[in-house]
């Protein structure tokens, strides 16, 4: 379904979500724009990573609505989320070891036409020249921080049109890291939408348009990234928020 100018790719309101009886959500509201990158930032245990399963279906949502592309996918699971076009790269190395590389991707565009699977493996591929040269290989072989670029390649043989990444750069050298987040530029420009999670607070403002902060399960700053002094408010908003709410307790 196309979605209006005006109407975000992703619209979240109001979510609450958390895992049984523990809610960590707490009335979230999030949007993102086609081919917008927007990093999602907070100190640990802030709810990030909760806000991604829910978004991508992982989580029940308990409260509030999940909108994508003009279609409600509240209750949606992840497999259609991948198919509608939103797709989630889970933090740490979700590669199979005893897989090729090219096998890993393969497995990523399982249900995809031949010839289309092809052609998408190698554009994933074009991104990662580390990963590419060793396409033969066995996942279990690679170095950590190429697990971690090999699970950002399969997300995109998915071709979406929103990849959430939750924390791409963790495990990464410097060279690799940047390396991470040049080919979200490059997605980007070719109007792909990106949620970042990314604990590299330079490193992801870098990288995005805008930042939500995520601060005991409440937005507590959103701002555009070249906005003065966001790096200090940012600070202050993480810092103030738990002084408050220890206070308030």
């Amino acid at each position: 379904m196309p979605i209006s100018a005006a109407e975000p790719l992703l619209a979240v309101r109001a979510v609450e979500s958390g895992y049984g009886k523990i809610r960590v959500l707490h009335g979230v509201d999030l949007t993102i724009a086609a081919g917008e990158v927007v990093a999602l930032l907070g100190p640990n245990g802030a709810g990030k990573t909760t806000l991604l399963r829910a978004v991508s279906g992982l989580l029940p949502v308990n409260a509030g609505e999940v909108h994508f592309a003009g279609r409600d996918i509240t209750r949606i699971t992840p497999r259609d989320a991948a198919r509608a076009g939103l797709v989630h790269v889970i933090e740490g190395h979700r590669v199979f070891t005893q897989m090729s590389v090219t096998d890993n991707l393969l497995l990523a565009g399982y249900d995809l036409p031949r010839a289309e699977r092809a052609v998408r493996i190698e554009q994933a591929l074009s991104l990662f020249p580390e990963i590419a040269a060793k396409r033969r290989e066995r996942g279990g072989a690679l170095s950590g921080g190429q697990q971690q670029m090999l699970t950002v390649a399969q997300g995109l043989v998915r071709r979406p049109r929103l990849l959430m990444l939750d924390e791409p750069s963790a495990g990464l050298s410097p060279v690799l890291v940047d390396r991470v987040l040049n080919v979200i530029g490059q997605l980007r420009q070719q109007g792909t939408a990106v949620l970042l999670v990314e604990q590299l607070l330079e490193k992801a403002l870098a990288a995005a348009d805008r930042v939500y902060a995520l601060v005991q399960g409440h937005i507590v700053l959103q701002a555009k990234t070249g906005e003065s002094d966001l790096p200090h408010r940012l600070e202050l908003a993480y810092f103030g928020h738990e002084s408050h709410a220890q206070a308030a307790g």
